[in-house]
């Protein structure tokens, strides 16, 4: 184990948080940067983010925090961006330093709305880095149960193997396992589909379908995760492993999933404008079921329950009328 690695995050959310703690816990330093400079300072003095799993004990003496991109980007050579899908291109506006030099890793689970692309496809098109420099760090895993120390399990996607184990090491613990593999793109699309079915089993909820219900919901999503990706990014892969089924399983189950939590607000009558404003947090299931459409209409996937879902969320259709008519699709 190298704990020397220069590994940095960029983000202050719950996700960013999280693995900003799992890092700490095998290097001498990791670089964070985050925007707002009150919420450096408090962690700083206090040892915990004032905003996000503040129950996680965070050594300051250990971080390189600040809130100049730049900065960041020259000092580290490994760099994990946990920034909401929705604002990357705006925080990436601010680089003045190159990004072609370094390794990048995706923990975003989202789609990039200006460009329509996964995170890991966006900086290899627009900022010219080599597939084998990307990686992605997906679940099943919660930022909530990585705080407590609960048992949780990683997945480390990235073409060259060597770098995904050293992300491995970093990240590895005695309450976190990590898994690696070769295909970033499956792996990263389902990480935003998950998101997508998520919302879809917090509307059900929401409408008051039970657990019967749900266990179908869940069964045909994998299935529909399976055509989508296969119709984007062919290739040999299992999709009942833990990157794919476990992640969707948990973002879809979990009261601690904040897609599901928004989807269950829609289900109940919420306007899409006030569930969002209720929540602290960034449900990205809602800005991927947009991009997500989208694709599926350019490569003719077959996707039940992303239609319905985008018609709930962008045409305005009425939830309850819409899982009647999805109810009669799956099987």
């Amino acid at each position: 184990m190298n704990k020397h690695q220069k590994i940095a995050v960029f983000g202050g959310g719950s996700w960013a948080t999280a693995i900003v703690k799992m890092l700490i816990e095998n290097l001498e330093t990791v670089g964070w940067y985050m925007r707002n400079e009150q919420t450096i300072a408090h962690i700083k003095e206090n040892d915990h983010n004032p905003k996000y799993l503040r129950s996680a004990e965070l050594d300051a003496n250990r971080l390189d925090l600040s809130s100049d991109i730049n900065y960041m980007v020259a000092k580290y050579d490994v760099l994990i961006f946990a920034i909401p899908s929705a604002f990357l291109t705006g925080e990436l506006s601010k680089l003045k330093e190159s990004l072609e030099s370094k390794t990048i890793f995706s923990a975003i689970k989202g789609i990039v709305p200006e460009t329509g692309l996964i995170v890991g496809e966006h900086f290899n098109r627009e900022y010219n880095i080599p597939l084998t420099n990307i990686g992605v760090i997906t679940g099943p895993c919660h930022a909530e149960e990585v705080a407590m120390e609960r048992l949780s399990y990683l997945t480390i996607a990235c073409q060259d193997e060597d770098i995904a184990k050293k992300m491995a090491e970093a990240l590895q613990s005695w309450y976190i396992n990590v898994k690696t593999t070769d295909d970033i793109i499956g792996t990263e699309y389902a990480a935003v589909l998950k998101n997508i079915y998520a919302v879809a089993a917090g509307i059900a909820h929401g409408l008051g379908y039970g657990d019967n219900f749900q266990s179908v919901l869940m069964s045909n999503a994998i299935r529909e995760m399976k055509r989508f990706i296969k119709k984007v990014h062919k290739m040999k892969r299992n999709i009942n492993n833990s990157a794919y089924l476990g992640d969707l399983l948990v973002t879809g189950y979990s009261t601690f999933s904040r897609n599901r939590m928004f989807g269950n607000m829609i289900g109940k009558g919420y306007t899409v404008k006030s569930a969002q404003h209720e929540m602290s947090m960034i449900a990205e299931g809602y800005y991927a079921t947009k991009s997500a459409y989208k694709i599926k209409e350019e490569k003719g996937a077959k996707t039940p329950i992303i239609d319905a879902v985008y018609n709930i969320l962008y045409d305005d259709k009425d939830p309850k009328k819409e899982f009647k008519k999805l109810t009669n699709k799956l099987d």
